[in-house]
């Protein structure tokens, strides 16, 4: 066992990956490793410009379990959201995470009124395959996919470093991957506006309060109606305002909110646009199904099981965040495109999935055997230091646009 063992088993995602009564799994792929190395990059990079931020990149991969406390399910995610389930050609990740994804997944089924969701879905996707799931789910707007590696996944290249203190950050994320992103920037002197519409707020603020807190902290709210001429108004100037501007939406729901990447990185903006397959893809997908989509899976003799929790959120938030703390020396803007499953699947080796090496039994806890000897599995941890509180939503609005010279909506 190498180094990558190694690092897995300090990072906190081994002790969440597995079925509940067997042991922890090593999961394949050097995800671990690359955090290390984001991390150390957004010091350095952070560091030339007077705010070092050093944060432990392989420790941010399961730092949230440390807050709700989730442990390892198996093939269901340490959030009980996403499943895996075998098709009539190999595996699928399915989510029902939203409040009308019982009733989308019910139609992707072609499910009768009152029958079990999960037993319904297992059904379907035995006879029909990982490609006609994909389609449907595409059609309805549901997370869920085959697992299938991207065929050539990509991820862009950071630039020169930029300063970030003082900067203005808009960010329009949501849950996990963008705010982390904010967050990061943030503790590198970046003044962090999070945007949310009236319709829909972040989700993520009906989970943990505590991690929401520690992702959000010292950021100002502001909440616009895209739906009004005003709001639309206000959202476009407070782009102009923008330095940085990060998102997670696919473009044309940018477009109806009159909002243009390509219009915003003509004018010298850096664009962050964060997507689970891409810009030019059609389909949705969060944290759980997209890792296990791109392949992230650790395997036993009874079939894949989740690693760690919704990784492809942690792995994307501090890749975009090293993007962020860049730009091209010229002045010119730049859009940082990241699909979340390239993000992932660039960590993990070619062929088939092999067995994955299970931590051994130690007392007071379990250790993984590597080169340099057994490792202990650590336990998902949370960060040091108490967060302030995250503002409530909407709390900053008249400030902020009047700070900026923005007529209130």
């Amino acid at each position: 066992m190498t180094a990558r063992a190694a690092a897995w088993a300090r990072s906190g995602v081994v002790a969440l990956t597995g079925r509940p009564c067997g042991p922890p799994l090593v999961p394949p792929g050097t995800a671990a490793q690359r955090a290390a190395e984001l991390s150390a990059l957004l010091a350095d990079l952070t560091a030339r410009t007077g705010r070092p931020v050093r944060v432990d990149g392989p420790r941010l991969l399961s730092e949230r379990a440390a807050y709700t406390r989730h442990s390892r399910h198996g093939p269901i995610s340490a959030g009980g959201s996403c499943r895996l389930l075998p098709t009539a050609d190999g595996w699928a990740a399915v989510s029902c995470a939203r409040p009308d994804d019982p009733t989308l997944l019910g139609a992707l089924a072609f499910a009768e009124p009152g029958g079990e969701l999960w037993t319904v879905l297992t059904r379907w996707l035995a006879s029909h395959s990982g490609d006609e799931l994909a389609e449907r789910a595409a059609l309805l707007g549901v997370a869920a996919g085959p697992v299938r590696r991207p065929p050539r996944p990509r991820v862009p290249s950071p630039c020169a470093p930029r300063p970030l203190e003082g900067a203005l950050v808009v960010d329009f994320s949501a849950l996990w991957a963008g705010p982390l992103c904010a967050h990061l920037l943030g503790l590198a002197g970046a003044r962090v506006v999070k945007v949310e519409t009236p319709t829909r707020p972040d989700g993520a603020r009906q989970g943990d309060q505590a991690f929401y807190d520690l992702l959000h902290s010292g950021h100002r709210s502001v909440v616009l109606d895209p739906a009004t001429p005003s709001g639309r108004r206000a959202l476009a100037e407070l782009v102009q305002a923008a330095d940085i501007v990060i998102e997670a939406s696919r473009p044309r729901a940018l477009a109806r909110w009159g909002l243009d990447a390509g219009e915003a990185v003509a004018a010298g903006k850096t664009w962050v646009s964060i997507t689970a397959y891409g810009r030019a893809e059609d389909r949705v997908g969060f944290g759980d199904d997209v890792a296990a989509c791109a392949g992230l899976l650790a395997w036993d003799g009874a079939g894949p099981v989740f690693c760690g929790d919704a990784l492809a959120d942690p792995l994307t938030g501090l890749t975009a965040a090293v993007l962020a703390a860049t730009a091209p020396t010229d002045g010119s803007g730049v859009l940082w495109e990241l699909s979340m499953a390239d993000v992932v699947a660039l960590t993990l080796p070619d062929g088939p999935p092999v067995p994955s090496a299970a931590a051994r039994a130690v007392p007071g806890g379990w250790v993984v055997d590597t080169d340099e000897g057994p490792v202990p599995v650590a336990d998902p941890a949370p960060r040091e230091g108490p967060a302030g509180p995250a503002p409530r939503s909407g709390a900053d609005t008249s400030d902020v646009l009047r700070e900026l010279g923005i007529p209130l909506p």
